[in-house]
């Protein structure tokens, strides 16, 4: 243990051992919307098994979970950080000045990001470049190629005259979101450089590619939905003409009434997205302060429950769920790390 942990262990255990409502004995969790259902199924199983508190659990998302977490040391500060993507290196340095030294990472399996409508709809079949096209501020003049234009389709059809002629209304994730974070990478970038263009600006002018990939159109068609899932779900069961985005888990304990889009003509279904088959996929993280791991009840039994072969294997309680488990020997790479409370290199 190193002099910077060593202090602010000794900060935390100073703040606990202060008057009784500055003490806390339950784990305190913030973060991702999508890790929040799988996360919330471990504490519940935790605190039923063990007899401690079970944890207390906000949805905030990545990004915000990330503000949170890295804001300080002690029991004013979250324990956990869910996340749909990993630690920036801003985060980091952020974690580092504010005295968070030390974190573990957790890779704890994989999501398909789908792209889902109401069941009494048309199921779509999607490809990359039909999303870039019907969601990007900006898109290549069809008249002009090479040439940049405001996003002038209003239909799906307008995009690709395969798909209906149904108003684009897209139901999505904030950008504090990693679901958000994601998408925008492996969807809306990865259909902008089906245009040689586009792919070539990579290169030319990263800034301007990154700027022209990611951003998405703000005339409506695109509405922020915050970082409920389940209130996207039944806003696509109220409207049969938007569409949502959202993690797999949802669609998949909402399968009874959504559907899930084809993307490159690969349903969104578990065993696409285990396989790799799937192109809209990521990895799932929750971060710890190990600062607080013997200073916190229950730091370690929770750890130990989320990372058992019962929760997060194969068969596994997780995977019941919707999430898509690692391989073996990624697992247990990972439970190793969680057993040594191996630090994150922070630099």
């Amino acid at each position: 243990m190193n002099i910077q942990t060593i202090a602010a262990a000794g900060v935390l255990s100073l703040l606990l051992c202060g008057p009784a409502l500055a003490a806390r004995d339950y784990i305190s969790i913030v973060g991702s919307s999508t890790v929040y259902p799988f996360a919330t199924v471990v504490a519940e199983q935790f605190g039923k098994t063990t007899g401690s508190k079970t944890p207390k659990i906000e949805s905030t998302g990545s990004g915000g979970g990330f503000k949170l977490f890295c804001s300080g040391v002690g029991v004013s500060y979250p324990d956990i950080t869910n996340a749909s993507r990993a630690i920036k290196k801003s985060e980091m340095l952020k974690c580092q000045a504010n005295g968070v030294k030390d974190i573990i990472e957790v890779k704890i399996g994989y999501d398909g990001i789908v792209l889902a409508n109401s069941k009494s709809a048309p199921l779509l079949k999607l490809s990359r470049k039909d999303i870039f096209l019907a969601l990007a501020k900006e898109v290549p003049d069809p008249k002009n190629p090479g040439k940049l234009i405001a996003n002038p389709y209003i239909t799906w059809k307008d995009v690709n005259n395969s798909l209906p002629a149904t108003t684009i209304e897209v139901l999505g994730p904030p950008p504090t979101s990693g679901t958000r974070d994601a998408f925008v990478e492996l969807a809306m970038e990865g259909g902008a450089k089906k245009f040689k263009f586009i792919k070539a600006m990579k290169k030319s002018d990263k800034k301007a590619y990154k700027k022209l990939c990611h951003t998405i159109r703000e005339d409506g068609a695109y509405i922020e939905a915050g970082e409920n899932d389940n209130l996207i779900v039944q806003k696509l069961q109220a409207n049969p003409a938007a569409v949502g985005i959202f993690g797999f888990s949802f669609l998949d304990q909402n399968s009874d009434v959504i559907q899930g889009s084809f993307i490159e003509d690969t349903a969104p279904t578990f065993e696409a997205i285990a396989e790799g088959a799937y192109p809209i996929s990521r990895p799932l993280y929750f971060y710890v302060k190990k600062a607080h791991v013997d200073v916190i009840p229950g730091m370690k039994g929770y750890l130990a429950e989320f990372t058992s072969d019962k929760a997060w294997g194969e068969e596994g309680y997780l995977a019941d769920k919707g999430m898509i488990p690692m391989p073996v020997a990624e697992r247990k790479q990972f439970q190793d790390d969680v057993v040594t409370l191996k630090a994150l290199d922070m630099k």
